[in-house]
């Protein structure tokens, strides 16, 4: 009896042990571990300190450095990785939001913008969109009205962009604390965006948007800022340049907004508060809406220019027939060529006086004939306008057909929700062809 009461202590302490290491090993988990960083974005109406990134974190310089756990060498820029190209960029936003992540919906309940001329305005209806079932969107998205917070559209997303083949991703930003007239900061979102782009070898870029208050003195902040927070994550994208640096590319919004002599002072070897040579040296793409920005991009010492609008003759630098020349003039004075292409545009859901400008899909000609514009030209980059800018129906993102009492919304049919990410994805082979003989 004695032996077999030694027998059962010994057992109930060994059971003992082993709890308390069950239970040791738990406490050393993190939420970061394994996938499960997918289930912690930070949550608009939690208490999140939003200067705090939960991520792989590195004191520099006073900033806190973001960096992936699995990050590649910072100066990589192969054209291809596993079926993307990097040439081939796409715009993308994270200004959405909904009562399910975010309390409240964000940009779905778009306002109608008035016309300026209060004649016309006053012929047309006023007020915002009430979501789920009228958003501020002429397409309803396969997603619903979802939240940019929301780690699995996130993550779908980033798949939907390598599923295209465009390899990357050129984020809408605005500095911290800041955000357009529709929506919230969403600067915090930054580093779950370059882990999810990472995860699908993607590249992130920087569309640095027309903030209230930006010049070139923020803007020289706004680099450095970037740079020294995100510059060493392996999905921050950079471009080889023809003097063989590899620097990071950012685009620049509306920067006819500045004028030419302040940016010269940021951009150019002789300015007073110049990024040339420096640590936070880049290559910069300004917009190109009129002929006589061309000039003036050139002596605001810019390095390329893009078009983005992705309506045929909105604007000088949106029609196809004038790509020809833009690209003869970048190539005349060593700056990059960056025409944007688009699906379609239809903006009436938020602008209802603005159907002039709308461009039919023509289930995906418009596409396909813009493609080709861009490709004639022969340009080192290619952009599309957009991934998800539903407001002005120029998204690829899967769409689908939709009927409420109120509403018929257009949809891809009679193809799939996939249509313009297969269309993406064909002709991002085709590029890949072009270029390969256009280096013969």
């Amino acid at each position: 009896m004695a032996r077999l009461r030694r027998r059962s202590c010994v057992l109930l302490i060994l059971f003992a042990l082993f709890v308390l290491g069950t239970l040791m090993g738990l406490r050393t988990l993190k939420p970061s571990d394994g996938f499960s960083d997918l289930d912690v974005l930070p949550i608009k109406g939690a208490k999140v300190d939003r200067h705090v990134v939960v991520s792989d974190v590195l004191s520099s310089a006073g900033q806190e450095r973001v960096v992936a756990s699995n990050a590649k060498p910072a100066g990589s820029n192969p054209t291809t990785d596993r079926g993307v190209s990097y040439d081939v960029h796409i715009f993308y936003y994270t200004w959405y939001g909904n009562p399910q992540t975010d309390e409240r919906y964000l940009h779905w309940d778009h306002v109608l913008v008035p016309h300026w001329d209060p004649k016309i305005a006053a012929s047309y209806p006023r007020g915002r969109h009430v979501p789920p079932e009228d958003i501020g969107s002429s397409f309803y998205p396969e997603l619903g009205p979802y939240s940019s917070r929301d780690p699995e559209v996130l993550e779908s997303h980033m798949e939907q962009i390598s599923t295209a083949g465009a390899g990357v991703v050129v984020l809408s930003w605005y500095p911290l604390g800041l955000a357009d007239d529709h929506g919230e900061p969403s600067e915090d979102l930054v580093p779950w965006i370059l882990d999810a782009a990472l995860r699908h070898n993607l590249k992130v870029a920087f569309h640095i948007q027309a903030y209230k208050g930006r010049t070139d003195h923020s803007l020289h902040n706004n680099v450095k800022y970037i740079i020294d927070r995100y510059g060493d994550h392996g999905a921050f994208y950079r471009f080889s340049i023809s003097n063989g640096k590899v620097l990071p590319l950012f685009y620049i919004y509306d920067s006819y907004l500045t004028p030419t002599e302040a940016w010269a002072e940021l951009l150019t070897s002789t300015g007073s508060h110049s990024l040339r040579g420096t640590q936070y040296d880049g290559v910069f793409i300004a917009l190109i809406v009129d002929e006589k920005h061309k000039h003036d991009i050139l002596a605001g010492g810019f390095d390329g220019m893009y078009t983005y609008f992705a309506s045929n003759g909105f604007s000088y630098g949106s029609s196809h027939q004038n790509w020809k020349g833009l690209k003869t003039f970048c190539d005349g004075n060593n700056l990059l060529f960056v025409p944007s292409v688009g699906p379609g545009y239809i903006d009436t859901s938020i602008r209802p006086w603005n159907n002039h400008n709308t461009r039919n899909r023509v289930n995906g000609r418009y596409y396909e004939t813009g493609l080709q514009a861009a490709l004639t030209v022969r340009p080192e980059i290619v952009s599309i306008t957009s991934f998800n800018e539903w407001h002005e129906g120029t998204q690829i993102e899967r769409a689908v057909p939709k009927k409420t009492i109120r509403r018929v919304y257009l949809d891809y049919q009679p193809h799939e929700p996939d249509l313009y990410l297969e269309l993406t994805r064909t002709w991002v082979e085709q590029f890949r062809k072009e270029k390969e003989r256009w280096l013969v």
